[in-house]
């Protein structure tokens, strides 16, 4: 299974095309700072970056699992793997979003340029992941209907503000679901209990309304109608005529 022959469909080819303009123009930029200061202190952004490409690359693999399905009754073991390995990774793409606190550990003269550096790798995370999830909604739309759609994406929000917090706070990756079971479960028992950070409970709960919102805007702008389009004064005559 080809997977840039999955990503690069008809159907998909724009919002990739431009996503892989945004992650190189982004990678472009983290290098020409290290090159320019000598120092590789935001060289993780490319790590984090290439960690927001999986869940839509998992989203699309589950998406055509789907399609290759002859009973939909029955989803099949291939289709739920790739379907948990998305949820288990799509926190990766938001959690760029908190690399933002590498900016107050130290004043910076590159304080600004730092900033954009980090917001172009953290919007450009955001909107894959978030493509991600539209394929994945789509999937659950078309079985469940719209209502269950909506709730599917909240329920995504939720715990991916969940898995950044593990990611952020207790320091937790992805893999640790296999690498370390036992004490990530130490941690996410300690959250549930209240035990962790002490302001945990708001940061969730603001996280999952921000990316909630996030989705719910993007969505909106991307599902204007074709009406608003302008038309020339040749076209609207002859459309009349």
């Amino acid at each position: 299974m080809n997977i840039l022959k999955l990503l690069f469909k008809r159907e998909t080819i724009a919002p990739i095309a431009a996503l892989s303009f945004a992650s190189a123009v982004s990678v472009a930029i983290v290098v020409l700072r290290i090159c320019w200061t000598g120092n590789i202190r935001y060289s993780f952004l490319i790590w984090n970056l290439f960690l927001a490409w999986l869940p839509l690359v998992f989203a699309v693999l589950a998406r055509e699992k789907y399609r290759e399905l002859q009973d939909r009754e029955r989803l099949g073991w291939r289709f739920l793997g790739l379907s948990a390995t998305w949820l288990l990774f799509f926190p990766n793409a938001p959690y760029i979003f908190t690399d933002l606190v590498h900016l107050t550990n130290r004043f910076s003269s590159h304080f600004w340029v730092d900033l954009a550096i980090i917001l172009s790798c953290a919007f450009t995370g955001l909107v894959l992941g978030f493509v991600s999830l539209y394929l994945m909604q789509s999937l659950v739309t078309q079985r469940y209907g719209r209502a269950v759609g909506w709730m599917f994406v909240a329920g995504a929000a939720g715990l991916s503000s969940f898995g950044i917090y593990l990611g952020r706070f207790l320091r937790f990756n992805s893999w640790d679901v296999i690498a370390q079971p036992g004490r990530l479960y130490q941690g996410i028992s300690a959250v549930a209990t209240g035990q962790g950070f002490p302001h945990q409970f708001a940061f969730l709960a603001l996280f999952a309304t921000f990316l909630f919102l996030a989705y719910l805007m993007l969505y909106a702008l991307t599902h204007l109608p074709t009406s608003l389009q302008l038309q020339s004064p040749q076209a609207t005559e002859a459309a009349v005529a």
